[in-house]
């Protein structure tokens, strides 16, 4: 039997679960990059006008970005699972990890989510 099996099992599901985490952001980014298609090909056919060309930018951006924040955060699941794995491993006791980084990631995906809403809202808005 693995010495402290239960907390290496934890820390695993724990790494599998940022992974998880990161590939749903990155698939929401590419979805977010590819929605401006969906916006020009249904304003084509309805409204019968093109999206404007900074609107198509900044849901390239947004997308690109959150495309980019999810392979950052397999990188940071990658370390905090290694870091953790020889903490465990460790016989004296160490200090925990702290939380800044988590608040910071949380944070800067609040801040795009917002934009996204505020992006999408006048897209919608201005097509009335």
């Amino acid at each position: 039997m693995i010495e402290r099996y239960s907390d290496h099992a934890a820390n695993e599901r724990t790494f599998l679960a940022w992974i998880r985490t990161a590939i749903a952001v990155m698939a929401f980014g590419f979805l977010v990059e590819r929605f401006d298609l969906f916006l020009q090909i249904a304003g084509q056919t309805l409204a019968r006008r093109a999206l404007s060309p900074g609107g198509q930018l900044a849901g390239n951006i947004a997308g690109l970005t959150l495309i980019a924040l999810g392979a950052g955060i397999i990188i940071l699941a990658l370390v905090r699972f290694r870091r953790t794995a020889r903490e465990i491993d460790s016989p004296e006791p160490l200090p925990g990890a702290g939380e800044r980084l988590d608040v910071a990631l949380a944070a800067l995906l609040a801040i795009l989510g917002t934009a996204l809403f505020v992006y999408l809202s006048y897209t919608v808005i201005s097509r009335l």
